[in-house]
C-alpha cells in the first residue's frame, strides 16, 4: 500500500502515530524509505531495497517500458546500458542493464547503489531535481572516490548546468577510474526526473568526438520512455 500516510499505517498496524512516525524517520534516515511531501505527507519504500532483493523487485512499469529503448541503445553503441532510479537519499540504484558484447567492460549488478554526484545516471537526475534538493546534496558531504571526482560544490553546480543545457551528463571517470559514461534523465508526466539511462564504457573506447552523437542517442532512449526536456522551467 504505497504511498501511505502515517495515520493510515498506524491504523493498519494498531500502533500509536508517534511510534509509527519515529520508526518511519529511522528508516528514512537510513535510506530505506522515501518521504513524498505534499498536503498530506506519504511514505514509499525506497529503491534502495533493490540492493537486498533485486530479482523480485526489478520489475514494474518503468522496467517494462525501458526494455526496447535499452536494447536499441545497446545495439547501436555496442556499450553496456544501465537504468537507475534515485533513492531519495543521495544515491541512485541500478534497476536494469544490458551488457556490451565487448569482452572488456565494467559490470554493475542490478541493485548496485552509487553516489548521485559522481555517476552519469546520478548527475542526469540530480541536474533536474528541485533546487532545494540539489542544494541539500551539494552542501552535504561530496565523497571523493578518486582524484577525478568533483567534490567542490561550485564546480559541481557548473557541471550540472552543462547537463541541463545539453540534456545529458558525462562521467569522465568520476566514480570508478577508467570508466566513462553518458546519461540522460527520464521524466514523468509531471516533468520530474524519475530515472535515468546511460551507456558505460572503458576509457579506451571513449572518444570526445563521439560525445554529441552518443549523447543524442542516450537522450533519444530517455525520450522513448518519459517526457524529456533539455532545460529547466
Amino acid at each position: 500500500k504505497q504511498p501511505i500516510s502515517v495515520g493510515e499505517l498506524a491504523k493498519m498496524m494498531s500502533m500509536p502515530k508517534t511510534t509509527v512516525q519515529r520508526i518511519l524517520w529511522t528508516f528514512h534516515e537510513a535510506g530505506w524509505l522515501r518521504l513524498i511531501e505534499g498536503d498530506m505527507p506519504r511514505w514509499t519504500v525506497s529503491p534502495r531495497v533493490l540492493s537486498v532483493r533485486p530479482i523480485e523487485l526489478a520489475g514494474g512499469g518503468l522496467a517494462a517500458a525501458i526494455q526496447d529503448p535499452m536494447a536499441d541503445l545497446r545495439n547501436i553503441t555496442q556499450e553496456t546500458v544501465y537504468v537507475s532510479v534515485y533513492d531519495g537519499n543521495g544515491a541512485v540504484v541500478v534497476i536494469d542493464r544490458l551488457e556490451s558484447p565487448h569482452p572488456v567492460r565494467a559490470v554493475s549488478p542490478i541493485g548496485d547503489i552509487a553516489p548521485i554526484h559522481s555517476t552519469a545516471n546520478g548527475m542526469a537526475i540530480l541536474a533536474f531535481l528541485p533546487e532545494s534538493q540539489i542544494e541539500n546534496i551539494l552542501t552535504g558531504e561530496l565523497s571523493a572516490f578518486n582524484p577525478a571526482t568533483i567534490t567542490d560544490a561550485d564546480k559541481l553546480r557548473a557541471e550540472l548546468e552543462q547537463v541541463r543545457e545539453r540534456g545529458y551528463s558525462i562521467n569522465r571517470g568520476y566514480y570508478r577510474s577508467g570508466i566513462f559514461a553518458i546519461g540522460a534523465p527520464i521524466f514523468d508526466a509531471a516533468h520530474q526526473p524519475v530515472a535515468s539511462i546511460c551507456i558505460s564504457m572503458p576509457d579506451s573506447r571513449y572518444h570526445e568526438e563521439n560525445i554529441a552523437e552518443w549523447g543524442a542517442l542516450t537522450v533519444k532512449a530517455a525520450q522513448a520512455v518519459g517526457f524529456q526536456r533539455n532545460a529547466r522551467g
